[in-house]
């Protein structure tokens, strides 16, 4: 997945921020929590303001993510 992920990230740079996170790392336990994160993979849209705007759960295609994306940056 992570060819796609970063092919989106190039796609809607200056538009969405795109994060990574170190689920081994203990300093992300906090935010771990606050996202509920229970799977792996796990994709998160987030607004400027951190509340959660959609999530996804395993293996998704781009088509699912940009039908979001597009959702949102009307």
């Amino acid at each position: 997945m992570a060819p796609m992920v970063h092919g989106l990230e190039a796609t809607y740079f200056g538009k969405i921020k795109f994060s990574y996170l170190e689920i081994s790392n203990p300093q992300t336990e906090n935010f771990q929590t606050y996202l509920d994160f229970k799977y792996r993979p796990s994709f998160y849209l987030l607004d400027k303001d951190g509340n959660i705007l959609h999530q996804w759960a395993g293996y998704q295609t781009q088509a699912q993510f940009e039908d979001v994306f597009v959702e949102y940056l009307k």
